[in-house]
Formats: structure tokens, sequence, C-alpha cells
């Protein structure tokens, strides 16, 4: 690769912004959703929670990352033909993959299996960064992790603005979320927490108490951990999931679409305080060339 091309990459996957461009142009916030146990509902509230910010007027776009058992799709309730992987290659372009889910709201087929680490050359990421500008004006960008603290799911976490750990009312869930907190708080300190699956509201923050204590006692400079809420345990989530529906669509006024609006407004207050930190270039194709770039 020529030295003029490996400069335009470096331009178009870092150019600094100043602060009048970056209020024509802000950064996309990068939430990952994470959980140290499968099942216990992360990618039905990563897909619930961008229905909703969609609905609130911000432009979301949701990354499925959960290598090896990429779901979003099934619960979307739309058909992926071709994924990330495919455009990497060059089989396909990015526009080709991004799907529409509803106004506001799209989704980035990821692909289950680690061949995507693969693909990591200045000439495929110039290509790549090129077509990625139809992202450019996203404000969130949602990731659906895997399960676990394996290195994939690190890479993930460590390129995010904010981390969610979801996690349900079970002690081997409990001892697995606390597992990952450990773990990322070595290089993320600032981590989200929801409850999923809960009988209510008291037995959601009493879990969560209970794992903060544990942390702030036996971790050295431990995280500083901030609950979002709880989700309870509702036949209609498991109905939605069942016919492919956003619960949060389909039930607009059930208690757990009412409890997804006090977690999702949660973290948007979160995430204004931190509205004067200075301005950065950030866009899905800087994060892929950043995650790429651990391997």
């Amino acid at each position: 690769m020529t030295h003029t091309q490996a400069s335009k990459l470096h331009q178009i996957l870092n150019q600094e912004y100043t602060a009048s461009e970056a209020v024509h142009h802000p950064r996309t916030k990068i939430i990952t959703v994470s959980s140290g146990k499968g099942g216990v509902g992360k990618s039905t509230l990563t897909a619930n929670m961008a229905h909703q910010l969609s609905q609130m007027g911000y432009k979301v776009g949701v990354f499925d990352a959960d290598i090896g058992l990429a779901n979003l799709d099934i619960i979307f309730n739309v058909r992926v033909e071709k994924t990330l992987l495919h455009v990497l290659r060059g089989e396909a372009t990015l526009q080709d993959i991004v799907l529409d889910v509803a106004p506001n709201l799209l989704l980035i087929p990821g692909e289950s299996g680690d061949e995507i680490f693969a693909y990591n050359n200045d000439e495929i990421m110039m290509r790549f960064a090129a077509e990625a500008a139809i992202l450019d004006d996203l404000d969130f960008l949602l990731i659906d992790t895997g399960a676990g603290i394996g290195k994939n799911v690190q890479i993930f976490l460590k390129e995010a603005d904010e981390i969610i750990v979801v996690t349900m009312p079970d002690p081997s869930a409990i001892t697995d979320a606390y597992a990952l907190i450990k773990v990322t708080n070595t290089f993320h300190s600032d981590i989200n927490m929801v409850l999923n699956m809960t009988r209510n509201e008291k037995e959601g923050k009493l879990i969560f108490d209970k794992i903060k204590k544990v942390a702030d006692n036996n971790i050295s400079n431990p995280p500083e951990l901030t609950y979002l809420g709880n989700i309870s345990q509702d036949p209609v989530i498991t109905k939605s999931s069942k016919f492919r529906v956003l619960f949060n669509e389909e039930y607009p006024n059930n208690l757990c679409s009412y409890e997804l609006s006090t977690v999702t407004r949660r973290l948007l207050e979160k995430m204004e305080h931190n509205v004067l930190l200075p301005p950065q270039r950030n866009s899905f194709a800087i994060f892929i060339k950043r995650v790429l770039d651990h391997f």
C-alpha cells in the first residue's frame, strides 16, 4: 500500500473536528450491552431499547456482535442474506447489508463466527470507511455482544462509551455478571447495570445493591456502578419473542415497557452529563477499525 493511500486512510478514519463542526456532526455514542451468562434477555433488551430510542427521534444503529450466536435478525423479524463479513470480503457493500427495521432504526448484521477478525488491512478499511459514511449520522450505535468474559466480548466492551451489564435473579447469572464486572473494571470502570426478569422493582434494586457492596468490598479501585433499573418478568415478553415482535412496540402501555422507558431515560440523563467533554470523532467505521486493531 502506498504512502498516499495510508495517508488517505488516516485522514478518513481519524480526521479531527473543531467545536463548531462537532455541533453539526455529533459523534455517534456507542453503547455496548453484555452479560456474564446467556439466557438473561440481553438481546431482547438491546433490541427494545434501540426501538425506544428511535421512537424518541434518535437515529439508531444496532450491530449484532454476538459472535457465534447472532440472532437480532430473529428478534427484529427481518431476513438477513449477507453480513459484515461479506462487506469486508468485498462481496457486498455496507449499504447492501444494512436493514431498515423501523423509522430511524437500522440493523447491521454481524457474523456467527470469528472469521470477521481476519480482515484487518489498510486497503480493506479504506474501502470500508468510504462505504460506512452512510452511517455517519447515527446518534447511537448499540452493540449486542456475546455472553461471558471472552476476548471478543472484552474488545467490544473496550471500545464503548457506555457499558450495560444485564443479569437476572439467578445465583449463577449474578455470579457470572460479577465476574464480567471485575474483568471490565480493568479497562472501563464506569459500568451500568440492568436487572431483568425480576419479580418487582424492589427485587432488582436489592440485587444491585448486593452486587455493588461485594464489588466495593472486594475489588481494588472498585468500579463506578450505576443502576439503570429493572425489567419485570412478564408473559408479554415471552409472547413477543414467540411471535417475533418487540414488546415495547406491541405493548407500549405494559409495565415492562414503562420500566424500559425508565432504564432508557436514566441512561440518557447520565450521558447528558458528559456533553462538556471535548468533541471526539466517532463513527461505525472508526469503531470497526479499532475493534479489528486488537487482532
